[in-house]
Parts: structure tokens; sequence; C-alpha cells
């Protein structure tokens, strides 16, 4: 019987979508039977077309190329600017993409869970979510996350 991991994943912004991606589609190469669940902003992450932004604002720890102060960062159109200088040294990086990670995680098996309850929560069509995904709610991921060795909060 294979080990199971059970990540759920809350966060819609550039930084936060790799982490789920990346360990589910690790895990899934070492074999775990994983099943991610998207609920609130998470939902972000299972859209069609993508729009990810990170946020210098409130985000100390994000490296920047030279000091901004805050009252720089709160200014419009910084977050753009921030998460266009992000892609691109991940680019340049050769960091996947999260169109790629995703792919990579429904070509491995990885369950993808979007919440129903959030779904229409936020009125959000289900035709502008990728293919391939469940909707479920709350009692659909512990039924998996009951039996997983591994349970993660992203």
């Amino acid at each position: 019987m294979s080990k199971k991991l059970a990540i759920i994943a809350t966060k819609g912004t550039l930084d936060w979508a790799y982490p789920p991606f990346i360990l589910a589609s690790t895990a899934a190469a070492l074999g775990y039977d994983t099943q991610i669940f998207f609920t609130f902003y998470g939902l972000q992450l299972l859209r069609k077309n993508l729009n990810l932004q990170v946020s210098p604002l409130g985000n100390p720890a994000m490296p920047m190329p030279m000091p901004v102060p805050v009252l720089v960062q709160a200014l419009p159109g910084m977050q753009a600017v921030m998460s266009s200088m992000m892609k691109a040294k991940m680019k340049k990086k050769g960091v996947a993409s999260i169109e790629e990670l995703r792919s990579l995680c429904k070509e491995a098996d990885v369950k993808l869970v979007a919440c129903q309850m959030t779904v229409d929560l936020f009125e959000f069509d289900p035709k502008d979510f990728i293919d391939g995904i469940e909707f479920g709610g709350a009692a659909t991921f512990f039924e998996f996350a009951g039996e997983s060795d591994i349970c993660l909060y992203i």
C-alpha cells in the first residue's frame, strides 16, 4: 500500500503557488498517492487563465535587487512590477512555470480538488477551471486526509 500525502492550498499568489505543486509532484514521483484540496484564494491556481501576482507589500522576506521602502512598494503598479521581476528571474533560472508544474501533477495522477463551497461563495464559473479536476467539499478532503501519512496546510 502506498503512502498518502494530502495538501490544502489556500493561497492564490505566485509565490504561494509553487509549494503545493512542487511538493505534490515530488511526492507523486516518489510513489505517494497525492491530493491537493484548493480552497478560498487557492482556487486561483486551478483557473485556465493564470495571472498570478506576488505582493512585495507585507512580504519583507522577498529578495529585492535593491532595498525598496515600504511606501514605494505601496504605490500603484508596484505589484505588477515586482511580479514581472519575479517571473523574469524564475524564467532566467529555469524554474518551471505554474502551468508546467500543474500539468506535471495531472500527468502524475495527483488528484486536484476544488472546494465546492468556495466556488459557490465567490460565484465562480466551473468552466473557468482547468479540465480534469474534481469539485468537492471538506468531507471529500477529510475522506482522503484521514488516511494520509502526511497532511500539509499551505
